[in-house]
């Protein structure tokens, strides 16, 4: 979000507040501008910039952490992961500061009817769900028509037999991290934007969340993992209607529960390559 801010805020701001995200100087973001309305370019480049971003820190991580733990099994991995996501929220907290800060521009980015259905959404949030979809709908036809998606499918079911056939597991393996971890640049990125505010604690909360939609949707299926979060992310903003903010987060894991208690292998525990 940084670049974004340096971009849209240029001659504005200080380069140094801007690139850092510094709170308590400098314009405020409403002065630089940094929305999809006033500085779209400022935007695009920052949405490329964190894809690239943390392609590489994936990378990195895969290298040094998880390429020599591959075969030792899945445990070692999942403790591995814990120890890399309290280091990298360490390293922004020091980066960044831990004071949460606005980030984003509201001039242009107002409310309006979406569609005449009466839910009332933001062009901030508009872009989220468009981008969204798009991204979804791209990495349906990645998997299934494209030699690199069916490579990942062969992959996930029978890493063994896909080596024995051919496939250069090794590339496959750093292009579904390449692919995974822009992915998660995008989103970060997106949700920050239609979030306005910036905090070191943003993904960390996130990652309950993201863990629940993948067992609710069933482990080893990336169409169970988007309805899973689906169903996550529905029951958690509805609750609202009956409960306190502060027991939201409750609710949608309570659903997770219920629904493994009767379908514990997931929504599509069956599909386990797509």
């Amino acid at each position: 979000m940084g670049v974004a801010l340096l971009i849209a805020g240029w001659g504005v701001g200080d380069t140094g507040y801007l690139l850092l995200v510094r709170s308590g100087t400098g314009a405020s973001p409403t002065d630089i501008g940094a929305s999809i309305v006033a500085s779209p370019l400022a935007i695009l480049i920052g949405v490329i910039v964190a894809a690239v971003a943390t392609t590489a820190i994936a990378l990195l991580a895969d290298r040094v952490v998880y390429k020599p733990m591959r075969d030792r099994g899945g445990i070692p991995l999942l403790i591995s992961s814990i120890g890399v996501a309290l280091a990298l929220r360490s390293t922004v907290q020091f980066v960044y500061g831990s004071q949460t800060r606005g980030v984003t521009g509201t001039e242009g980015v107002q409310r309006s009817d979406f569609l005449g259905t009466g839910i009332t959404v933001d062009l901030h949030q508009l872009t989220l769900l468009v981008v969204a979809l798009g991204l979804m709908i791209g990495m349906h036809l990645l998997l299934q028509r494209t030699k690199l998606g069916k490579a990942m499918r062969a992959m996930a079911d029978n890493k063994d037999l896909a080596l024995v056939t051919g496939i250069p597991t090794e590339r496959i393996v750093r292009a579904t991290w390449i692919l995974g971890a822009s992915l998660a640049g995008i989103a970060g990125f997106l949700y920050v934007l239609e979030r306005g505010t910036m905090s070191y604690n943003v993904g960390w909360f996130l990652l309950l969340f993201i863990f629940a939609g993948v067992i609710l949707g069933g482990i080893g299926s990336i169409y169970g993992a988007i309805a899973g979060g689906l169903v996550i992310g529905f029951v958690h903003e509805v609750s609202l209607i009956w409960i306190s903010s502060d027991f939201n987060a409750a609710a949608a894991f309570l659903i997770m529960i219920l629904v493994l208690l009767y379908r514990p292998e997931g929504i599509f525990g069956g599909v386990t390559t797509a």
